[in-house]
């Protein structure tokens, strides 16, 4: 039987993770928490440790609505330079689980090169993030008629510097590079407010950003995954191999719906370059 882990949340009970993993990927067990472990392997398949909620329980298999806090502490096998991959923990939309949404997502996302996705303007499109995004809002919709003209005009860096910016605040998107030693403890908090979202980074906000709508569903992963989508239209995906099993690391302290986004202790740091949205 796989593991079942439960964090407990105030007025809903548990909160039910269940692992959903290919490619000889697995969760384990341990005494400082769960260890998803990504096997080694040649690019010749997809490998996937993860734990999420999707349709674990009777009822909509998006089930997660605001105000709600996630708090987990959590550490990689190794720095981020010798990562392959994605990896992150946080909410979000499971967009081409059926029923099939537009993507949404609060959360912190990894990405190795040659993983490539500059959704935020100014913010590297790899790297260690804590982001949000929300493609299925009217606003964002209204772009897509007009997309065949607007995605060859994005190539001109003139026009993509005027003209990304109301895309991007149209999508809901919000990112800001974070700039910790990911092969150690860090605590993590995702408040996902009805207007607003937090993210913090041991104890300091570090994005700050209107909420995606939801409803929403919790994931952990670790996968060989790559993906490109850039603004000026260019796409890519594939995997990647993997000469060593890498892994991510979390203890799950908190799940529940929770009012205050600014907990007593928790510090706000000097946010100019927090979001590519200009949110401080």
């Amino acid at each position: 039987m796989p593991p079942v882990v439960h964090a407990r949340s105030h007025g809903m009970g548990s909160l039910p993770l269940l692992p959903r993993c290919s490619g000889g990927a697995g969760v384990v067990r341990l005494a400082s928490g769960l260890r998803l472990i990504r096997p080694p392997g040649p690019a010749d398949r997809y490998r996937n440790a993860q734990l999420d909620d999707f349709g674990r329980q009777a009822g909509p298999p998006r089930a997660l609505r605001p105000p709600y806090t996630l708090r987990l502490r959590a550490r990689t096998s190794y720095p981020a330079h010798q990562l392959v991959g994605t990896a992150g923990f946080g909410l979000w939309s499971y967009p081409w689980a059926w029923p099939p949404c537009m993507p949404q997502a609060v959360w912190f996302f990894f990405g190795a090169p040659p993983h490539d996705m500059p959704l935020a303007l100014g913010v590297p499109g790899h790297g260690w993030k804590a982001a949000t995004i929300d493609t299925g809002r009217l606003t964002a919709l209204t772009w897509l008629p007009a997309a065949p003209l607007v995605v060859p005009l994005l190539n001109l860096p003139p026009l993509y510097h005027r003209l990304w910016p109301f895309i991007q605040r149209a999508a809901g998107i919000a990112e800001t590079i974070v700039n910790v030693d990911l092969s150690q403890w860090h605590d993590y908090e995702i408040h996902w407010g009805i207007t607003e979202s937090t993210l913090a980074v041991d104890g300091v906000i570090v994005l700050r950003a209107p909420s995606p709508r939801g409803p929403l569903s919790t994931v952990i992963w670790i996968d060989n995954q790559y993906a490109i989508v850039r603004p000026t239209g260019q796409l890519g995906w594939g995997v990647q191999a993997c000469a060593a099993a890498q892994w991510l690391e979390v203890a799950l302290t908190f799940a529940g719906p929770e009012e205050d986004p600014d907990p007593p202790g928790l510090r706000r740091m000097d946010t100019d370059r927090a979001s590519g949205m200009g949110h401080g």
